[in-house]
């Protein structure tokens, strides 16, 4: 690579300084995360204003040992006056600005002055955070440093202390250094472009940074921006490198110990002929080299550090590019020629915007002109019209040097690039910036498939697809789809949707490209910030440490992603990636050269780099794809990968399922709304898919619930949505209509439950064709079957249990209240023979594990459930008072226990009539006020206590009966609630009668406080009664009515989803009885003695009933999963149709056809503004060729004799 020539200085008058010029190096792309460091970086520079002690003390202690000015040590008076009139040194300081031994008698007296001699460097004294008096609070970050200080140690001062991310871009503007005026249209077009193309793609915007010229251009331009975006779209960082001793007022950010902030004041009007720094700009480096009022001290340092900003190599997810670089140009002088020469020479490419005036004017009007007709005098002609000022002074030679540059400049057109506005089709100056990049990397530095491969990684970089769309997927290169392998992947992992969309319509296809290495990469690649990353980081410490002799692995293995997933998708799922066996050895990929390693030494490309038979392509990688996006909770990402899901109702509950498991854990309030919000769209998604295929065949959309899908661990559609709580999806129409048909069992479910009853009663009615089956077998086939088919359908089986709940319940009570002897009756061991089938069933139900969970998995199953509880409290306290009732000192006890677990069993009448369409709501509304009544009481118990204890303390004195003390306390103030009012509070009822003096009378409360001599109570009565007032208003008044509101609001909350919840709770119930077996209790212990036999004595194994989960043959189910696809694909483009038909999507089309439109007239209308004013430009100098040759005609006249010299008119009259 050439080395980099140094620009010279210019006169401030004329430039603001450019650009290092940089060849765009190579490879790779980077994420586009600006949104979220730039609302962190504020959020740092807000605590660096308010205090973030720590962080500047490092700063202040890094920068003096690390960071030096340059001071002036030897005083030598210049023939020269300081504005003032002050004398001054050769460096432009006065005596007075000088160090003390500046000043003193010197080893260099009578020495010519010499800034490489007589300049020293030492600690800086200006740094800092900088807040501009008057305009805001907005804060900047500068420093003063020596021109000598490396470009590493600047660099490193930016991204490590100053907070700025890595760029992907460096926009280097340089042009006129004086105000200069452009077109209204042409200055807005350049500020939104520069703007845009920066916060887009995270560029670094380099200028001059005082508020003159084109660096004044570039603040109003980032002002415009921050103030019409909003605070989440990031901020532009813009990046002042500017002459410390050209700095007016720089004595405000003079702070040895650093200024946090340093207010600075611009004033303008006094800078005479220093400048005011910018204060739309976000970074300050001020060059010193120790003297004062020269400009262009800068200009080295700025080349330094623009050039080793673009060797650095920036890097995500396993592929990088080195950061590149564009210089644009507007208006300039003769300085500006020759950084653009400079940087054209070195490779930079160049964008210059024509209309800005002078030297960009002049390179755009002959860029398009072949280098032959580039002449001396074309070039003249062109400065005459465009330096009209300046142009007398230009010498012959001095305008043959530019003529020489501008030749040299157009002839590498793949590096100069012309804004044209209005024309070339061009629009926008952020096109033009970054298709001026493309074209330059389409320079010898790339050849073939390498310079496609880095165009195409440069447009993932700045996360531009349009750019990508237009300029590199053309009919001019064909892409494999292994070729788009890399920046794949890299785009998942910067979360740029709108590419993965673009490769996937370009032929990259997810069954090749989702290998088992590249799922590893990725999540080896996860945000740090997700929830997921942090819940594996924990498995991952859990995991014991590997033994030193076993070969090296990768920390992260799918394994343990397999066991985050399930404890997120739930114990009833298998693991959906195994763990490898102990001999197998992790794969390790050789690399790639000339690629960057990541992970123990794997690249991102060679993971593409394999031979075939090396290729371990996971069973379902849209579901691996799909998983990864959405526990980072990457909607757009996710939205995509599921449009190309095969197994796409199971994998949107899947998703629903784990986000709201996810929501659970999550801390921050904003990322748990969007978890919860994409888990509710992911479960509409499903009910839309399934509304599709229910719509065509019901039989099919059945199916598709029970079936058991292998890629979402052997569960179902139906088990999924149900353990994520996705009531809409269990409550709608396809899915009840598939639970009443497992209810109704091979019965017809239009038989009406009186029909059902009947032949409960009375079996024989079923050979009267009173009951219609399902299948014609059973409807005409003999006897025995249909009894069969008809006793085992679930609707039967409840029926009859809760006919035999209802004897139990009756015989129970009677024994209760009739036939309870000390000695037990035979109807009292009917109770318990009764009783004990029921134990039975309930053990069954808690071993019954046909999808083999284990037993411990089962048992938590058993008692999540709250009935489950309930039944084994009330077999427990039966067992009590049984064993009670046994022993005959305690019968009576034993008879108390035993009447308190009735009221438990009928408890659980609730349970069984949750069936109901009527009464099943209701019961949900009671058990959800039963929360509010908790609740209530513990505000009630306040006031009860509070004023039992007062009352009792003020009436009664030394109540020790602990008893009484609690009836006087709770149970009294309780009662007054109710309008039962406690006795001689008021006094109006006391008599010494109805109490015991002294407190003896078991069966009479004490007396309260009293005159023994006059029998009259002696207690404030008028306290007691204010007392009684505010306990009654508080009580009767305030808490009731709030009881009765809270109420209210729950049955309004509730009522609203009641029949969702009691259609989603209804399954339980069909689920239980339709693994029941037909047998009412006691007769169910004949089939609980059956299924003993079969399980325990000959082995064989639970199997889950067919209905609820079916195994599908591997055609079948490939047949119904494309006809699943192709549902999916109709409901998605409805849902895009719908989208369209929205009134604010209509509002939106209306108003970018009218944008068109009124773009489409503005271009129409420039472009005949600027035909009529070529055509006036072109007349304009055929009037003043007309007037030359007139002129001369009248010149020849006069010397020929012709005429006198009286009257003749001026050549520009």
């Amino acid at each position: 690579m050439e080395p980099p020539t140094l620009r010279k200085a210019g006169s401030k008058q004329e430039e603001a300084f450019g650009v290092q010029p940089r060849r765009v190096a190579d490879l790779g792309t980077v994420p586009s995360l600006r949104r979220s460091n730039s609302s962190l970086r504020k959020v740092r520079r807000s605590q660096n204003l308010f205090g973030n002690s720590e962080k500047q003390e490092n700063l202040s202690s890094w920068i003096p040992d690390n960071i030096k000015k340059k001071e002036c040590m030897y005083f030598v008076e210049s023939s020269k006056l300081s504005d003032a009139g002050k004398v001054v040194c050769e460096c432009g300081y006065t005596r007075q600005q000088h160090l003390e031994e500046a000043t003193r008698p010197h080893a260099w007296q009578g020495k010519d002055w010499d800034p490489k001699k007589h300049v020293q460097e030492m600690p800086t004294d200006a740094f800092g955070d900088i807040v501009f008096t008057g305009l805001g609070q907005k804060v900047g970050k500068y420093v003063r440093l020596s021109q000598d200080t490396p470009p590493s140690v600047i660099y490193h001062l930016m991204t490590q202390y100053w907070g700025l991310d890595v760029p992907n871009l460096l926009i280097s503007v340089t042009g006129g250094a004086k105000d200069f005026n452009m077109k209204p249209r042409l200055k807005s077009v350049f500020r939104r472009g520069l703007v845009k193309v920066a916060q887009t793609t995270g560029a670094w915007i380099i200028t001059g940074g005082s508020h003159t010229g084109v660096m004044k251009q570039v603040g109003e331009a980032v002002r415009d921006f921050t103030l019409s975006s909003s605070h989440n779209e990031g901020e532009v960082v813009t990046v002042g490198v500017a002459t410390w001793g050209t700095v007016h007022n720089r004595e405000d950010l003079i702070h040895p110990s650093g200024g946090f902030p340093a207010e600075y004041v611009m004033d303008e009007e006094g800078q005479g002929h220093l400048t005011c720094l910018d204060s739309n700009h976000s970074h300050f480096i001020l060059v010193d080299d120790g003297t004062h009022g020269r400009y262009g001290v800068e200009i080295p340092l700025r080349t330094r550090l623009e050039k080793f900003i673009s060797e650095q190599t920036k890097e995500r997810g396993g592929v990088a590019i080195k950061i590149p670089i564009v210089c644009v140009v507007l208006e300039g002088g003769p300085g500006t020629l020759h950084t653009i020469y400079n940087a054209i020479t070195n490779g930079t490419p160049c964008v210059v915007v024509e209309g800005s005036g002078r030297v960009a004017d002049v390179i755009a009007q002959v860029a398009g002109l072949p280098i032959s007709e580039i002449t001396i005098s074309r070039i003249q002609q062109k400065l005459s019209v465009f330096f009209q000022e300046v142009f007398e002074t230009l010498t012959e030679s001095r305008i043959a040097e530019w003529t020489k540059k501008i030749q040299d400049i157009v002839r590498r057109r793949q590096l100069l690039t012309i804004f044209r506005e209005g024309k070339d089709g061009q629009q926008d100056v952020d096109v033009a910036i970054l298709q001026a990049l493309l074209k330059a990397s389409r320079s010898h530095d790339h050849f073939g498939h390498e310079n496609w491969d880095h165009q195409l990684k440069l447009a993932v970089a700045w996360n531009r697809v349009d750019i990508a769309r237009s300029e590199i997927f053309t009919d001019e290169r064909q892409w494999k789809p292994s070729e788009l392998h890399p920046v794949m992947t890299a785009a998942l992992i910067s979360n740029k949707p709108e590419f993965v969309k673009l490769f996937l319509e370009n032929g990259v296809r997810l069954k090749e490209f989702v290998t088992w290495d590249t799922l590893l990469y990725l999540y080896q690649n996860l945000d740090p910030s997700c929830l997921f990353h942090s819940k594996l980081q924990k498995v991952l410490a859990e995991e014991p440490e590997r033994p030193v002799s076993a070969p090296p692995a990768p920390r992260v293995q799918m394994h343990h992603v397999a066991q985050v997933l399930r404890e997120l998708l739930g114990d009833f799922t298998q693991p959906l990636y195994p763990r490898p066996r102990t001999g197998d050895r992790p794969r390790l990929l050789l690399p790639v050269p000339n690629i960057k390693l990541n992970v123990q030494a794997v690249s991102l490309r060679s993971l593409y780099k394999r031979s075939p038979g090396h290729v371990a392509f996971t069973m379902d990688p849209v579901r691996d794809l799909l998983i990864w996006a959405i526990i980072q909770n990457r909607r757009e990402l996710a939205e995509i990968i599921w449009a190309q899901s095969q197994d796409c109702i199971a994998a949107a509950l899947a998703c629903s399922k784990i986000l709201k498991e996810l929501s659970k854990e999550e801390e921050d309030t904003d990322s748990l709304e969007e978890m919860l919000a994409l888990a509710d769209e992911y479960e509409h998604r499903a009910i839309g898919v399934f509304t599709e295929c229910h719509r065509k065949d019901e039989d099919r959309a059945q199916k598709l619930l029970t079936r058991v899908s292998e890629a979402w661990g052997k569960t179902t559609c139906l088990q999924l949505a149900l353990e994520a709580k996705d009531m809409k999806f269990v409550s709608h129409g396809g899915v009840q209509a598939f639970l009443t048909k497992v209810w109704w069992g091979q019965l017809c479910v239009d038989n009406g439950l009186w029909r059902v009853i009947a032949c409960m009663l009375a079996f024989p009615l079923l050979y009267t064709g009173l009951i219609s089956f399902r299948e014609r077998r059973l409807q005409a086939g003999p006897g025995l079957p249909r009894v069969r088919a008809f006793f085992n359908a679930p609707v039967v089986i409840f029926h009859l249990n809760i006919l035999s709940y209802f004897a139990f319940l009756c015989l129970f009570a009677y024994v209760l209240m009739v036939d309870f002897q000390p000695t037990p009756s035979c109807c009292e061991y009917l109770i318990y023979f009764w009783l004990f089938s029921l134990v039975c069933e309930e053990l069954r139900q808690l071993f019954y594990d046909p999808d083999e969970f284990g037993l411990m998995k089962m048992a938590l199953l058993y008692f999540s459930d709250f009935w489950n509880k309930l039944d084994i409290g009330a077999i427990l306290l039966f067992i009590a008072g049984l064993t009670c009732r046994l022993i005959p000192a305690l019968l009576y006890p034993g008879r108390i226990i035993l009447s308190l677990d009735f009221i438990m069993f009928c408890l659980r009448l609730m349970h069984i009539f949750t069936i109901s369409k009527t009464l099943g709501p209701k019961i949900i509304i009671v058990k959800r006020m039963m929360k509010d009544v908790f609740f209530f009481l513990f505000l009630l118990a306040v006031w009860v206590v509070s004023f039992g204890v007062a009352k009792q303390a003020i009436l009664i004195h030394n109540e020790s009966r602990v008893d009484w003390i609690f009836r006087g306390v709770v149970y009294q103030s309780y009662l007054t609630i109710f309008g039962q009012m406690p006795a001689y509070i008021d006094g109006v009822n006391f008599s010494l009668d109805q109490c015991s003096p002294n407190g003896t009378d078991p069966y009479k409360p004490k007396c309260p406080e009293s005159d023994a001599v006059r029998h009259e109570p002696a207690f404030p009565e008028w306290l007691t009664v204010i007392l009684l007032c505010l306990y009654l208003l508080f009580t009767n008044i305030l808490l009731l009515n709030l009881l009765i509101a809270m109420f209210n609001y729950t049955f309004q909350q509730v009522q609203e989803h009641t029949d969702q919840i009691w259609k989603f709770q209804r399954h339980d119930l069909i689920e239980e009885y339709q693994g029941r077996p037909p047998a009412p209790p006691p007769f169910i212990l004949l089939s609980h003695l059956h299924l003993f036999i079969k399980r325990v004595v000959l082995k064989i194994p639970a199997r889950r009933r067919k209905q609820l989960k079916s195994k599908l043959e591997k055609n079948e189910e490939a047949a119904l999963l494309s006809w699943e696809i192709y549902l999916k694909e109709s409901y998605l483009q409805n849902q895009q149709y719908q989208q369209k038909q929205r009134p604010e999507q209509k509002i939106q089309d209306i108003g970018n056809k009218v944008s068109t439109m009124v773009d489409l007239l503005e271009m129409e209308s420039l472009k005949r503004s600027g035909s009529m004013e070529q055509r006036l430009a072109s007349l304009e100098e055929q009037v003043a060729q007309m007037s030359r040759a007139l002129h001369w005609v009248m010149k020849a006249l006069r010397d020929g004799g012709f005429g006198s010299e009286e009257g003749i008119p001026a050549p520009g009259a």
